[in-house]
C-alpha cells in the first residue's frame, strides 16, 4: 500500500493514518458542532500545525527538533482550547494523534514551542491579513484612503501620574486604584495607581495589565502584566509571541527588568513599559481608526476621554508650581524627605529636559510633590518614548497655559488678528 501525505522517515510506522486524521479533523471540525464553531479552535490548531510542518525536509539535521517543536506547539494549542472542545470528536482524535507522533519521534513534552524568528514559516493566507500596514491597502480605492488608514495616535502615562491622551490633551490626575486606559475590540489596558506621599492626592503607577484579544488567526488572547520589581519579558503564560509561529505579536526586552516593548503587527501597535525607580511608565502608539472608534460605547477610557474632572489635579492644563506647596491642596502639607524648593527642582529638571514644556513642568511638579529624583528620570524617559512613538513631530512639545512660550504665542496670535482686521478695514 502506497504511503501519501505526511510520512516522516524514522517513525516506527507510516504516518498515513495521521495524515488521514488531519484531513478528518479539518473537515469534521466544521460540521455537526455549530454551537462550538466560534469557541472550539481545533481546526485552527490543526491548520497551523500543517502549515508549520509541510516545508520540513527529513534530510536536514534540524528536522527532528523542528518537528518536535511543532508538535509541542500543536499540543499547547489543543490544550488551550480543550474546555471549549469537550465532546468534540475531532479534538479527541487530534489529542490521540499528537500522542502517537510524539512517541514515534521520541519528542519530549517539555521544551520550546516556537521556532526562532528567522525560521518562522510564512503562512501566505494569514500573513498579509495579519500585517496592519498591508491589510486592506492593496485594495484601497485611492491614496487619500491609504493615508487615512495609516494615521496613528499616541497615549502615555508617567509620573504622579501625567496623562497624554490620544488627542494630545495633557492632564495630571489623582486616579487612585485601578483605571482603564484603553478598552476596545483589540486590547484592554488597565493601570493601578497608589499614593506616593502621605498627605498628597498624587499617585503613581505600580501595575499595568494589557490584554491582547484574540484576533482571527493572527493571535490567541494574550495577557501581559507588569508590576513594580517584576517587568517580565513574556506574557503571563510564559510565551513571547502571539500564537507560537507567526510573528504578529511579540515581546522585546530592551533592558533587563527595566524596559520592555510589545509589538502587535496585526493592529499596527507598539507599547513601551518601563520601571523607573519604584514606579512604571506606559506609552502606546496605534492606528487612529482602531483607537478612536466613533461607535465605541465601552465606558471610560483615559487615553480616549481623559480623566474625569473630579480626578484632575492640573488646572486646565496648568500645574501648580508654587514656591510654597502648602498653599495648594493637592501638594503635600508636610514636606517629603529630601524635599526640593521650586528653584532646586527647576535646576534639577533642567539637567535632563531643556525645553520648558509640559514634561519639564511635570518633572518639577513631581520633585516638589515627592522629593524623589527618580521622577526626573521618569519624565525624561516619557519624553524619549514620545519621540520614539508619536507620529507628529510638530506636536511633541505642549506648553502649559500661562508659560512664557504660551503667552508669546497668544501675543503673536493677537497681533495677527489685529493686522488682519486692519487690512479688512482699509480695503473695505
Amino acid at each position: 500500500m502506497g504511503e501519501t501525505g505526511f510520512h516522516y522517515p524514522g517513525a516506527e510506522r507510516p504516518t498515513t493514518a495521521f495524515t488521514f486524521l488531519l484531513l478528518f479533523i479539518s473537515t469534521f471540525a466544521n460540521t455537526g458542532h455549530c454551537q462550538q464553531q466560534y469557541q472550539c479552535r481545533i481546526q485552527k490548531c490543526t491548520t497551523d500545525f500543517v502549515a508549520l510542518t509541510s516545508h520540513l525536509n527529513a534530510a536536514l539535521n534540524a528536522f527532528a527538533s523542528e518537528f518536535c517543536i511543532a508538535l509541542r506547539a500543536y499540543a499547547l494549542c489543543t490544550g488551550r482550547t480543550a474546555k471549549a472542545c469537550r465532546g468534540n470528536l475531532a479534538f479527541h482524535s487530534a489529542m490521540l494523534g499528537i500522542s502517537d507522533l510524539m512517541s514515534q519521534r521520541n519528542c519530549s513534552r517539555e521544551g520550546p514551542t516556537s521556532i526562532a524568528a528567522q525560521d518562522l514559516v510564512p503562512i501566505s493566507h494569514n500573513m498579509g491579513f495579519c500585517d496592519y500596514d498591508n491589510r486592506g491597502h492593496r485594495a484601497a480605492a485611492g491614496i487619500e484612503l491609504q493615508a487615512a488608514r495609516r494615521r496613528y495616535v499616541f497615549c502615555s502615562l508617567f509620573g504622579d501620574p501625567h496623562l497624554r491622551t490620544f488627542r494630545d490633551h495633557f492632564q495630571t490626575c489623582k486616579v487612585e486604584g485601578a483605571w482603564p486606559l484603553i478598552d476596545n475590540d483589540y486590547l484592554s489596558v488597565q493601570v493601578t495607581n497608589v499614593p506616593v506621599v502621605q498627605g498628597s492626592s498624587a499617585t503613581a503607577t505600580n501595575k499595568i495589565t494589557i490584554i491582547f484579544k484574540t484576533y482571527h488567526d493572527c493571535t490567541d488572547q494574550k495577557v501581559y502584566q507588569a508590576m513594580t520589581d517584576d517587568l517580565p519579558a513574556a506574557f503571563i503564560d510564559g510565551t513571547t509571541v502571539g500564537n507560537g509561529w507567526m510573528k504578529t505579536l511579540w515581546i522585546v526586552e530592551k533592558a533587563n527588568g527595566k524596559h520592555v516593548e510589545v509589538h502587535a503587527k496585526y493592529i499596527g501597535m507598539t507599547v513601551i513599559v518601563r520601571q523607573v525607580g519604584r514606579y512604571l511608565t506606559f506609552a502606546l502608539r496605534m492606528p487612529e481608526e482602531l483607537a478612536l472608534n466613533e461607535n465605541d460605547s465601552q465606558g471610560l477610557q483615559l487615553c480616549a476621554r481623559g480623566c474625569p474632572m473630579n480626578e484632575r489635579i492640573d488646572e486646565g492644563g496648568h500645574l501648580p508650581l508654587l514656591a510654597n506647596s502648602q498653599n495648594h491642596p493637592h501638594l503635600p502639607q508636610v514636606q517629603p524627605k529630601g524635599a526640593y524648593t521650586l528653584e532646586s527642582a527647576t535646576a534639577k529638571c533642567h539637567e535632563k529636559i531643556q525645553v520648558k514644556d509640559v514634561y519639564f513642568h511635570s518633572c518639577v511638579f513631581d520633585l516638589l510633590t515627592t522629593g524623589d529624583v527618580n521622577f526626573t528620570a521618569a519624565a525624561y524617559s516619557a519624553l524619549q518614548d514620545l519621540e520614539a512613538l508619536h507620529p507628529k513631530r510638530e506636536l511633541w512639545h505642549i506648553f502649559p497655559r500661562g508659560s512664557s512660550v504660551a503667552q508669546n504665542n497668544n501675543v503673536l496670535f493677537n497681533i495677527y488678528v489685529g493686522l488682519f482686521s486692519f487690512v479688512v478695514i482699509v480695503f473695505l
